[in-house]
């Protein structure tokens, strides 16, 4: 009997010993249960805030780009076209980003139900606000925006009108050039007419030598074409008025009006021809010819 006592107590021992230990692995089971959702809480809350900084460190790049806008605006250098075009497609880049971010946000508090009422509200509103701010932000890059596109459309009209008035310039100074040109031909060919007009050719030799020379043949003067012309001296009818002939007898064998001219013998009595009306004087013929002995 006391043998069976014994067992018996062994056996309720035993038994007590075994629900101990399933009560502290339904405690251990319970307690991982609720660190899983703990560390679960604290990872969804570290990806919030994560994206939260991520959307705040867009906001702040865009300030920075806006801030180099309004400073290229201010000093109105060459470069500030190009600057002010980088930064708003910086700032539009960006706000694509945040905006991205912005909805992840939204989508993770729809779906998630670890917050608690107030966080969830507040979570809200933090979104809200960015979701104002990038509205505000959009509007401010649009107008922007169209701002460097209408400096842009200006620039270009300018640029075309100056490109006209370059190209005005251009043929105006061509046809500066061309009237230059044609003005300088025609001076050179008045001056060249008035100086054929007034270019005359003359000769004095004795008859011997004007034979030679085909200027006097048979009796007759310059009747052969092929007389030397450079035998003769080419004068300027305007400047050359008197001709010494060297000589003590002289006589004109061309015809030229009587009273426009006069042969005088100088102190030691050679012939000085004296041209006293040039123009008459050289209206019968441009070639003069004086034989003397």
């Amino acid at each position: 009997m006391k043998k069976l006592l014994i067992l018996f107590v062994a056996a309720l021992s035993l038994c007590a010993c075994n629900t101990r230990k399933e009560q502290l692995a339904q405690q251990i089971n319970s307690n991982d249960s609720l660190r899983s959702i703990v560390e679960q809480k604290e990872n969804e809350l570290n990806d919030l805030i994560s994206t939260l900084n991520e959307v705040q460190n867009g906001f702040d790049a865009i300030n920075a780009a806006e801030g180099r806008i309004n400073v290229a605006r201010q000093r109105g250098e060459g470069n500030s076209r190009e600057v002010m075009r980088e930064s708003l497609a910086e700032i539009q880049k960006t706000m694509q980003v945040n905006r991205e971010l912005i909805a992840a946000l939204r989508q993770q508090l729809k779906e998630s139900s670890i917050y608690t009422s107030n966080l969830k509200t507040s979570l809200e509103e933090t979104i809200n606000r960015l979701t104002t701010e990038l509205e505000t932000k959009t509007a401010e890059v649009n107008r922007l925006q169209a701002e460097l596109e209408q400096k842009n459309a200006t620039i270009a009209q300018q640029s075309e009108q100056i490109t006209n008035l370059n190209n005005n310039v251009r043929d105006l100074n061509n046809n500066v050039r061309e009237l230059d040109k044609q003005n300088t031909q025609r001076a050179q060919t008045v001056a060249q007419q008035d100086k054929d007009l007034h270019t005359a050719y003359y000769v004095f030799g004795t008859k011997k030598e004007l034979k030679e020379q085909h200027i006097l043949a048979d009796g007759e003067v310059l009747r052969s074409g092929n007389f030397a012309k450079d035998y003769f001296t080419k004068i300027d009818t305007r400047s050359t008025k008197v001709i010494h002939l060297y000589s003590k007898n002289a006589s004109l064998r061309t015809n030229h009006p009587s009273g426009t001219y006069s042969l005088d013998k100088d102190a030691n009595g050679q012939y000085t021809l004296r041209i006293t009306d040039p123009d008459r004087f050289w209206s019968t013929s441009k070639y003069l010819v004086i034989v003397v002995k």
